[in-house]
């Protein structure tokens, strides 16, 4: 995800509570006893488990989140001490995670984010990556060795990306997969082995299993430049802006020399103190000179700003507000999310939109913040898959919309305001394609979406997800990430 604004073992965190239909004390020292002796009891048990070398920290402990394992096979051992002691598990890569459902989760939570080997195989067609790695040092790593991959965090949810126009999904990318099911077994999930899991892994993947590692396909880079315009607008310009991007995008036919355009609504107070800055930034796989007449268009749309970078491909993340330290990604914030999926921009709504936002704004200047985001990827290569061939179910959705604002506690009482704003903003997208159901990539769904919005309309999808659901997970102990099954 764009902010301008995404497995070496685990570290694994116990969270409260731990016992399931456990009756506590009403008396609090007693419930705070009771807590302290279920932690010891199953850190003591897990610490034999998984072996001498982990340390395990409880929710009392002052080193909480910081317990660590060293191997891959670990995390099995974990599923079925899990699932012996009637405990629920929740695997996390690393962290990012925004949807209601996560909400929920009360258990043994196991953190992969030690699980970071990067290994180029001799073929130099593919890699093996293990579970935890962040999207960052895959970029950084392969680039450093001449080659690029897609971003690999979102893909068991089908994984958007820079290489959509070229190679399609990330999960269009995967060869194999290491996967700890349900019941703490460990397989090899490919074409060939497991075929029907396969299928469901690339699109519902974490509805059926913990992906310890896996091998993903690279391509080559040679080094070289990529260029990206940085353009800010006044409200003045917009109009006409959104109507030069969809000339620009087409629908679902941008040259995929062009990687991306996005758009971003936000405050910027140094252009105005009343008015939403529109940022537009545009991502070229090649030189400066022959990308400039293609955006002659949106250079004569006064814009209030102009500013170009020539980078190399691990730096575009950085510089369109991807950062690892981005404010997207920090943790332990509250976000009210929502969006919709579009095959081109509705002017009408997209004006509408950015006239709500400065509404919303007047009345609660505290929220300037707020980032309302599109995200434009060339999808000729997402598009030369057939769509039966994966669970991902939404490979005629060319654009991505996102609406955030983020809170530092769960109580804030402006939460019920940016909810309203983001359930009318959404509506305005959706009314904006009013002969198209409205669907969500699951990997930014916020969780009160229905399931045909996130894994398709067509009934045999769902049908089929929920008869794997039965074979492969029959407790459904993978019911906390947008579930196609909610937890009991």
């Amino acid at each position: 995800m764009w902010s301008l604004p995404f497995l070496t073992v685990s570290s694994l965190a116990l969270i409260q509570s731990f016992v399931v239909g456990l009756t506590l004390p009403s008396n609090e020292a007693q419930i705070q006893r009771m807590k302290r002796s279920v932690n010891a009891q199953t850190q003591q048990e897990l610490a034999r488990v998984i072996g001498g070398d982990a340390t395990i920290f409880g929710p009392t402990d002052a080193n909480w989140g910081d317990a660590t394992v060293r191997r891959e096979g670990d995390v099995a051992k974990i599923v079925r001490y899990a699932n012996n002691h009637n405990i629920p598990f929740y695997a996390v890569s690393r962290g990012h995670a925004l949807t209601t459902s996560v909400g929920r989760f009360t258990g043994i939570e196991i953190d992969m984010s030690n699980l970071k080997d990067i290994r180029i195989n001799p073929n130099n067609a593919t890699a093996q990556f293990q579970g935890g790695v962040y999207s960052y040092e895959v970029i950084n790593t392969l680039w450093d060795q001449g080659f690029v991959t897609g971003i690999i965090g979102p893909a068991l949810g089908g994984g958007h990306g820079l290489q959509k126009g070229r190679h399609g999904m990330t999960s269009d990318h995967l060869v194999n997969m290491n996967v700890v099911l349900a019941d703490g077994s460990a397989i090899r999930v490919n074409e060939k082995s497991h075929p029907d899991l396969w299928w469901a892994m690339r699109g519902a993947g974490h509805n059926f299993g913990i992906v310890t590692s896996f091998e993903s396909k690279i391509w080559p880079d040679n080094f070289k430049s990529y260029f990206v315009r940085v353009y800010q607008f006044g409200s003045s310009s917009l109009d006409a802006l959104v109507g030069e991007v969809n000339k620009f995008q087409g629908v679902g036919t941008l040259d995929p020399t062009w990687l991306a355009s996005f758009g971003l609504y936000t405050m910027n107070t140094t252009l105005s103190k009343t008015e939403a800055t529109i940022i537009w930034v545009f991502i070229y796989d090649g030189a400066q000179k022959d990308a400039e007449p293609v955006l002659k268009p949106f250079d004569q749309l006064r814009p209030l700003s102009v500013d170009d970078f020539n980078v190399p491909y691990k730096s575009i993340n950085n510089l369109i507000g991807g950062a690892v330290d981005g404010s997207l990604c920090q943790p332990d914030k509250t976000h009210i999310i929502g969006t919709a999926n579009l095959q081109t921009y509705n002017v009408t709504s997209m004006r509408a939109i950015y006239d709500l936002y400065n509404q919303k704004i007047s009345q609660q200047p505290e929220l300037g913040g707020t980032r309302i985001l599109v995200e434009g990827y060339a999808v000729r290569g997402v598009r030369s898959f057939k769509p039966e061939d994966s669970a991902f179910p939404q490979r005629d959705e060319y654009i991505l919309t996102y609406f955030d604002v983020t809170f530092n506690s769960t109580d804030d009482p402006r939460i019920g305001f940016a909810t309203e704003w983001r359930d009318q903003t959404v509506a305005l997208w959706n009314a904006g394609q009013p002969t198209r159901k409205p669907t969500t990539y699951v990997n930014y769904a916020a969780g009160y979406e229905s399931l045909e919005a996130r894994y398709g309309f067509e009934p045999w999808r769902l049908d089929r997800l929920r008869k794997l659901k039965k074979k492969y997970d029959p407790k459904n102990r993978f019911a906390w990430y947008n579930p196609i099954v909610p937890p009991r």
